[in-house]
């Protein structure tokens, strides 16, 4: 019997090399490489001839492919399909992870329901029982008459049941568990995820079906496993949220058949994840006691604009080394905009104490919530309550300028939908015409937004 030809992978670029060595020549990084066992090819007549006779691939200018609109499968749930860029496309592959007790597998036993209805739907499970599932959803109150369960952790073994009855969409439960004969490791394992995932992955596009894997994340919120299995699937999203919370946010971070960054909020509740189609309402709920150090700010979330409060805390140090402490934004920027304030705003609080969050558990990313933290952090070292009805966004140079973001007049018309009466914004951000019940002031400058608080 023939040895079989084996390989190293790097699991953070994908490049092979034919032995182990302790450091990745590609991309540096260390104790990255895995082993992975080569599938044999057996040559041909026409392969060693240099062709492939009739199974040659079919080549096309780009002017004679089909612009046709990809047609959707909706899923019943409107943030789903929000992040998912209008619903399930055929021959997709989904990748959607989380931390334990997130509620995945109730979102997607919820969804697989109600496409079981009008649509072929097989739900693969590797973690649980199938009496586990059905008690699960004879508690969320779901139809199951129509749904196929299968309780299976050997790929091939699935890909051939999907053969015989042809759904439309696969869940897969979870990818951590699979396995494959020919890999000899244990499932989990880099090796198996990854052939794993690459067997799935090429049974759906062939056959057109969904395939949506269910994954596991490390501890730091990155999805567990081969840095290449993100790179095989056209759609990676992540359900977060604190298990003291009711709120869950799905979040996309690559999808391509629609926007990145897209974010959906869905409510825990005894029936379910029940979706939330206002969720500016639910970051909103502020005390009715002025307090200094809040402000609220208009975040831009895929394609819809969101309002959070911000809180900042400026106390006395008792240290030598004043701590800054940022929830929900990145401490790195923080750090900067504190040097442009004492810098342009001629506020010095390098003796002091600062801690930063955003309400609700939501990241903030983007650049427009700088003058709105800067505000806020105003608001507490001075201990000078900002007014509720109050909204402030804009980008902050580290020469003191105020610079536009992108979609500031819907930000606006969110933030009037809502009741704000005054806006601090970019004096680029400013609306040619006049929108009802707010009122805008635009600053070029930091120091014309301190003027503007006092």
């Amino acid at each position: 019997m023939a040895k079989a030809k084996t390989a190293y992978v790097c699991n953070e670029c994908g490049d092979d090399f034919s032995k182990w060595q302790g450091q990745c020549s590609s991309c540096h990084a260390w104790n990255s490489l895995s082993e992975v066992r080569l599938a044999s090819v057996k040559s041909s007549p026409s392969t060693r001839s240099g062709y492939a006779g009739s199974n040659d691939a079919v080549v096309q200018t780009l002017a004679e492919i089909n612009l046709e609109d990809i047609p959707r499968v909706t899923t019943g749930t409107a943030e789903l399909d929000r992040v998912l860029g209008g619903g399930l496309v055929s021959g997709s592959v989904i990748l959607i992870g989380g931390h334990p007790g997130a509620g995945k597998s109730t979102l997607l036993l919820q969804v697989l329901c109600y496409l079981a209805e009008y649509n072929s739907a097989l739900y693969v499970t590797g973690e649980e029982s199938l009496q586990q599932v059905a008690l699960r959803a004879k508690r969320l109150g779901l139809a199951t008459d129509k749904l196929q369960m299968l309780s299976e952790t050997n790929v091939e073994q699935l890909c051939l049941t999907a053969q015989k009855l042809k759904p439309k969409i696969i869940v897969v439960d979870s990818i951590q568990v699979m396995h494959m004969a020919e890999v000899q490791s244990a499932p989990g394992s880099v090796a198996q995820v990854r052939e794993s995932a690459a067997f799935l992955t090429r049974f759906a596009k062939q056959t057109g079906t969904v395939l949506i894997l269910v994954g596991h994340v490390t501890k730091d919120g990155s999805l567990a496993g081969p840095k290449v299995l993100e790179h095989m699937i056209d759609c990676s999203i992540l359900l977060e949220g604190e298990n003291d919370s009711r709120y869950r946010t799905l979040r996309g971070s690559k999808n391509r058949f629609g926007a990145v960054n897209e974010l959906g909020v869905f409510a825990m509740t005894e029936q379910g994840l029940k979706e939330v189609t206002n969720p500016s309402a639910i970051f909103l709920q502020r005390d009715q006691e002025i307090s200094s150090g809040s402000v609220v700010m208009v975040i831009w979330e895929g394609t819809r604009p969101l309002l959070v409060e911000i809180q900042a805390l400026v106390d006395d140090s008792h240290m030598g080394n004043p701590r800054r402490v940022a929830v929900g934004l990145d401490q790195n920027r923080l750090n900067m905009l504190l040097a442009v304030l004492h810098r342009h705003g001629g506020l010095m609080v390098g003796d002091q104490d600062v801690f930063v969050n955003v309400v609700g558990g939501v990241k903030v990313t983007e650049t427009s919530a700088d003058l709105a933290l800067l505000l806020a952090i105003v608001s507490s070292f001075r201990d000078r309550p900002l007014p509720q009805t109050l909204i402030a966004f804009g980008e902050v140079g580290l020469s003191g300028e105020i610079r536009p973001v992108p979609s500031g007049q819907e930000r606006l018309r969110e933030a009037a939908k809502h009741g704000f009466k005054k806006a601090i914004v970019p004096a680029a951000n400013v609306p040619r015409q006049k929108i009802e019940g707010i009122e805008v002031i635009a600053v070029k400058k930091l120091t014309d937004a301190l003027e503007a608080i006092d």
